[in-house]
């Protein structure tokens, strides 16, 4: 009994030997195996999110590209048509000149010389008149007609730069796209983690294509429209206005903007500017959606004159989206503001963002 019970104990030691020997032979691939960086997984869904972003708009210009190839073929096809009427108008107008070159409506000149009486010489009057308003018509209509198809012509080679720089910034998103995938690809392959990381990058794109996008694309709307009350909003109050001669100068501190855009929409109660050196920082958070925005001012001509934001960094959740989602939200919100609209003599001529305060200078345009 006691030989059998050293045997157990003996056989228990050696198992709870061989054990630690293996946990400690195992901690080192343990280790080798943890999770990477918060960052570097971070830096994985970044780069996934832009490739989305990025893919909507190789589409949009795709579609873009499409629309205006067949605006083209129409136009095309316009010209031909065109072209075949203005063959007839030609006609005629080298039948005009050539008869003027001839020397034929000389003889309908030397026939009033013949007229032997009043009334004969009206009579033969009125016919050259109407023998020369005619020629005047089919003279004009050809020119006005070739005009407009010279000026068709013009437009299609505007449509067909403007194709040509379509197909340019497709194929540079493209090959930024391919770049991008291949760099993730890289990063993934070999990775113990990568089939969490790739469900973190579905999970990440599916929560900003349904709840994020609508959310910023919720508050450009609200900041567009609020913008749009902007100008009435300073002529109410006075203050914010100073006038010197014929120059103007409209200065709005940080505060009383954000009081503004509060009283425009109350979305921005979770939303707030913030006026730097040269820099407008929005930043805003609600629930689970964590939104910043970062741009600047720029003085603008055309369509009219005004200032227009331009956003320069958008970052959601932490997460910084690619130039071709600020340029899509830019393109889609008008976030300008028009000095026209306080009083349609006003004409901006510069901006200025320092220290808590946005400045605008303004003077009469006659």
């Amino acid at each position: 009994m006691i030989d059998s019970l050293t045997r157990i104990r003996t056989a228990a030691a050696i198992l709870f030997a061989f054990l630690i020997a293996l946990l400690l032979l195992r901690l080192p691939v343990l280790a080798e195996e943890s999770p990477p960086a918060p960052d570097d997984v971070h830096s994985l869904l970044e780069k996934s999110l832009s490739v989305v972003e990025i893919d909507k708009e190789i589409s949009r210009i795709a579609i873009e590209k499409e629309a205006l190839l067949e605006t083209m073929s129409v136009k095309e096809q316009d010209l031909a048509s065109q072209e075949l009427a203005i063959d007839g108008k030609r006609e005629q107008a080298g039948d005009v000149l050539r008869s003027y070159y001839m020397g034929e409506r000389d003889m309908l000149y030397l026939s009033l010389l013949s007229a032997d009486s009043w009334s004969k010489l009206f009579t033969i009057w009125d016919y050259i008149d109407i023998i020369l308003t005619q020629d005047k018509h089919t003279l004009n209509a050809y020119i006005g007609q070739y005009r407009k198809l010279q000026d068709e012509y013009t437009a299609l080679e505007d449509k067909q730069a403007e194709l040509l720089a379509l197909e340019e910034k497709l194929k540079i998103q493209r090959d930024r796209v391919i770049a991008l995938e291949s760099q993730l690809e890289g990063e993934l392959a070999g990775r113990s983690d990568a089939d969490r990381i790739r469900l973190l990058m579905e999970e990440l794109t599916s929560f900003w294509e349904k709840k994020g996008l609508t959310e910023v694309r919720s508050y450009f709307q609200a900041l567009s429209k609020a913008m749009g009350e902007l100008p009435g909003w300073i002529q109410n109050n006075k203050d914010m206005m100073e006038t010197k001669g014929f120059q103007y100068t409209i200065r709005v501190p940080e505060d009383k903007l954000n009081e503004f855009l509060r009283e425009q929409d109350e979305r921005f109660n979770y939303f707030s500017f913030k006026f730097e050196d040269g820099k407008i920082t929005a930043y805003g958070k609600r629930d689970d959606i964590e939104i910043s925005v970062s741009g600047h001012y720029s003085l603008i001509e055309e369509p009219k004159n005004g200032i227009m934001f331009h956003v320069d960094e958008l970052v959601f959740n932490g997460f910084t989206l690619p130039d071709t989602t600020r340029a899509a939200l830019e393109e889609e919100f008008d976030l300008g503001f028009y000095p026209g609209l306080i009083t349609s003599f006003l004409k901006a001529n510069s901006v200025t963002v320092k220290d808590g305060e946005l400045t605008i200078k303004l003077s009469v345009s006659l």
